[in-house]
């Protein structure tokens, strides 16, 4: 009897583990000394560099060579990154304050001026961020993203000193004017209302900077990392650790080789945003349903977003920018869906990023939003950010023509479209 048991158990084992053998797991990267185990992430999980952003401050009569000198430091960069297998999907070039170079210039020399600065972003494949504008100069800043194709730019409406209500009336004014006189209304993809957002921000549209110039940031595009902490789990004992654990090893990497450029250019290096930004169906919201194991806006989902935020906070390395959970619904499939299915709100994405990252990201809205509706939202997202001191922006997207319950017909290739929500 014991000894057929004991065959019957032999075959089972052996039959097992030819069926495991069927569903052999990824290689794993090798774990950090830094970390504690277990580290084990699937080789396939690897983030990419969504980009190195250079600041600089240009002068109106010399910026081409200024750019070009630049564009020349960025290139190294990219190619130092890539040789230790980590795709840059892309470089960028955030200037001084907007304002602080506009001043003097008349509305036809600033125009005439971007408009080439435009054309110069678009011949050498690079993005462009003008810094931020200041109320007075607010309308000349949408004028100028409505007639480019690359440059963004942003209005501060909240600092250390506490809210500023005029920037709030001007971001709100230059929405709708991107609303009015943009294709399809998407030039409010490049703008954005921010408030608390730091010095050096590698990610657009609200990343500025007030210093000489001459230093760098990275942001990553991290997403598939975050679901690849949670594969095959939905225990939600001490995620934000997994999160750690699974990122730490490429973000010691990647920073390694960035230190190394600076020292061999001169350039400072600033950091590392490690937001994970998703991008259409490497998806952030794909990765919090992996690790609630339910639909997003359900209970749990502020967990979600206070764990993966945690998780980041901790990961070891020169931390920039949001550096948190970023829930940009136009940006990532899943979002995009579940914001038409009514799964959450802006409310609930304002509750959400008092524990995460950037606050009210691509937001579409119906063309018939009132400014003075605009102003508000904007205003909740600044009156959080000052309460907590925090980094939050307001990127919102009122669709001219449509109304609450149509979809929206975006042909930016880094937008997802999706059914617009009627505002409560």
């Amino acid at each position: 009897m014991f000894r057929l048991i004991a065959l019957l158990l032999a075959f089972c084992l052996s039959a097992c583990a030819q069926d495991l053998n069927l569903q052999k797991p990824s290689p794993v990267e090798p774990c950090s000394t830094d970390v504690p185990a277990p580290c084990a992430v699937p080789a396939a999980a690897k983030p990419k560099v969504r980009a190195i952003t250079a600041f600089i401050r240009i002068d109106t009569r010399n910026y081409q060579s200024q750019v070009q000198s630049a564009l020349q430091f960025l290139r190294g960069a990219k190619a130092a990154i890539e040789k230790q297998g980590y795709q840059v999907e892309g470089v960028r070039i955030t200037t001084q304050p907007f304002t602080d170079y506009t001043r003097g210039m008349s509305t036809d020399e600033a125009l005439r001026f971007f408009k080439d600065y435009d054309a110069l972003a678009v011949k050498e494949n690079f993005d462009a961020n003008l810094g931020p504008a200041d109320a007075g100069h607010a309308d000349l800043l949408a004028r100028i993203i409505a007639q480019s194709k690359i440059l963004e730019g942003s209005v501060q409406v909240a600092n250390a000193n506490g809210i500023d209500w005029e920037a709030v009336h001007a971001a709100a004014a230059v929405m709708k004017y991107l609303e009015d006189n943009t294709a399809h209304s998407q030039g409010n993809f490049n703008f954005t209302a921010s408030a608390e957002v730091p010095e050096y921000t590698p990610f657009y549209p609200a990343s500025w900077h007030n210093g000489p110039g001459k230093k760098f940031a990275l942001a990553l595009e991290s997403a598939n990392v975050i679901a690849g902490a949670f594969a095959g789990s939905h225990s939600m004992t001490d995620p934000g650790a997994l999160i750690t654990q699974a990122l730490t090893p490429d973000a010691q990497a990647i920073e390694k080789a960035a230190m190394a450029v600076a020292q061999q250019s001169g350039w400072e290096y600033r950091g590392i945003d490690l937001s994970p930004a998703p991008l259409k169906d490497i998806s952030i919201g794909g990765a919090m349903e992996k690790m609630m194991g339910h639909r997003l806006g359900e209970s749990g989902t502020m967990t979600a977003a206070a764990a993966i935020t945690r998780g980041l906070k901790a990961v070891p390395v020169k931390q920039a920018g949001y550096s948190g959970l970023m829930i940009p619904i136009l940006e990532d499939s899943l979002l995009a869906q579940r914001w038409g299915e009514g799964a959450f709100s802006i409310d609930a994405l304002l509750a959400y990023s008092s524990v995460c990252g950037t606050g009210l990201d691509t937001i579409p809205l119906p063309g018939d939003i009132a400014q003075s509706r605009l102003e508000a939202i904007i205003g909740d997202v600044a009156s959080l950010a000052v309460k907590w001191h925090k980094p939050l922006a307001a990127r919102l997207l009122p669709v001219k023509g449509k109304a609450a319950g149509e979809r929206t017909e975006f042909d930016d290739p880094f937008l997802v479209n999706t059914t617009i929500q009627k505002m409560r």
